[in-house]
């Protein structure tokens, strides 16, 4: 590529040419070579007709740049390692509730090659998969049974598919919310193939609204955990407990969406109360159905649980098959499970781990990072407030530590640097000042921040 000013179209290095080029070899290693071919040729592509409108050269320099920023965005969009210091330990955009080593080693054994999803071992014929995961399930919810799927949203969309198709179900306006990522209850409940029926005000819903709400058409009532929101000053609704007794009058199902879904009191731990899907059950509720990758600490997953006969007729719903889940999903909720039934989940499960250390333990991590660093001027430590995020306990905030760099710091800037590591390290921006947010970070990665800040601190420099 001798070539140094691009006149004319016929000016461009060959595709080919780009692709050995010693320049871009960094940026393209570990890629594809048919995905760094396509990227060359669409940067060539737009160059072209920049060329054509501005009639301006390129230079080489200019050429080699725009492919390395456009390699680099494509790699950047693989599932990569991030040490989340951002204080939300439940983060939706990192991959929600953190798994553990210890985790992933148990269950390694069982995915690798082959295993006995779908093989009865006491008669060596076919049988069902997650036989256990479903008893150990329905054991910590006090359910009769259970069923698991991809997602809460798809465990919602089956539950309302198969007992409400053509029907009505009603639903608080309190309740009409939007849960991540766009999907609202209301469309979901819409695709099911049930009818809304809205009861009550945004503010006020008394048993009344449901109960006038009542016909011969009316399947089921549903009851949503607001999650993401809270509401607060003149508000009223109905409990689920009475809930219950008007949805037996009538000969209703009464199902609860509890969406994060705590499967244990965390007042001790966390100081709020969550609701539970045992309290659910005991509540009353025919069917509950919440997330696997939230304040379980788990993976993703949709968790039913309830009634036998109602739990046998979901399985045999045609679209059951469309969002089941696999052995990796299977494995990972029966250690999970079993952590909980042993009483072991506070030191097995990474979340749990992460919500025991307190804060005058963050505080000598930070003041120990700060130490090995050199006590940097501009970084200080302060105490902070995490949250659990992913839709558990939206009002809770958590005392936690954070490193918190000065005003005199470019936090955008910071930030953005932060986030091109490998590990990448994601903080957060509150008053114009980068924080780097202990409560989520690991024990065994704060010698991986510190040698982080240690290779950044030169650019971060007053």
């Amino acid at each position: 590529m001798a070539q140094k000013e691009i006149k004319t179209l016929r000016d461009f290095p060959a595709v080919e040419e780009l692709l050995q080029s010693q320049k871009l070899s960094i940026s393209i290693d570990g890629l594809p070579k048919q995905l760094a071919t396509e990227i060359i040729r669409e940067v060539i592509g737009d160059l072209k007709v920049q060329l054509k409108l501005n009639r301006r050269t390129i230079s080489q320099a200019a050429l080699i740049d725009a492919l390395g920023t456009a390699l680099a965005e494509w790699r950047h969009k693989e599932v990569r390692r991030v040490i989340n210091a951002t204080g939300i330990l439940v983060h939706t955009n990192l991959g929600r509730s953190p798994l553990g080593k210890k985790l992933i080693e148990e269950i390694s054994e069982s995915i690798a090659g082959y295993n006995n999803l779908e093989l009865n071992l006491t008669d060596g014929k076919r049988g069902g998969r997650g036989a256990a995961c479903e008893k150990y399930l329905a054991l910590l919810t006090g359910a009769e049974s259970a069923a698991i799927v991809n997602n809460c949203a798809a465990a919602l969309f089956i539950v309302l598919n198969t007992f409400a198709p053509r029907r009505k179900v009603l639903l608080s306006r309190g309740e009409l919310v939007q849960i991540g990522g766009g999907f609202r209850i209301p469309d979901i409940l819409k695709r099911s193939g049930a009818k809304l029926e809205e009861v009550g005000t945004t503010n006020i819903t008394n048993m009344p609204d449901y109960a006038e709400a009542v016909d011969s058409t009316t399947a089921l009532i549903l009851k949503v955990h607001k999650s993401n929101f809270v509401q607060s000053g003149f508000i009223k609704e109905v409990p689920l407990a009475k809930l219950h007794a008007l949805a037996l009058k009538n000969k209703l199902f009464l199902v609860h969406d509890l969406g994060s879904g705590a499967l244990l009191p965390t007042k001790k731990i966390l100081g709020f109360d969550e609701p539970t899907a045992l309290q659910s059950i005991r509540d009353g509720a025919d069917i509950v159905c919440f997330s696997g990758d939230k304040m379980l600490g788990g993976v993703q997953a949709g968790l039913i649980v309830g009634k036998k006969e109602l739990i046998d007729k979901i399985k045999l719903n045609p679209l059951f098959r469309t969002v089941r889940v696999d052995k990796i999903v299977i494995c990972a909720l029966e250690r999970v499970f079993k952590s909980y039934l042993d009483g072991t989940h506070q030191e097995d499960i990474k979340l749990w781990q992460l919500l025991s250390v307190s804060e005058g333990d963050l505080y000598k991590r930070a003041k120990q990072v700060c130490k090995s660093l050199g006590n940097p001027e501009f970084i200080s430590v302060e105490a902070t407030k995490s949250f659990i995020g992913g839709g558990g306990l939206p009002e809770a905030a958590l005392p936690s530590v954070g490193l918190v760099f000065s005003k005199e710091i470019d936090a955008e800037r910071s930030l953005s640097i932060f986030r091109q590591l490998n590990p990448l390290i994601i903080g957060r921006i509150e008053n114009d000042r980068l924080i780097l947010d202990l409560k989520a970070v690991d024990e065994d990665e704060l010698k991986i921040l510190e040698s982080s800040i240690r290779q950044v601190l030169p650019q971060l420099s007053i």
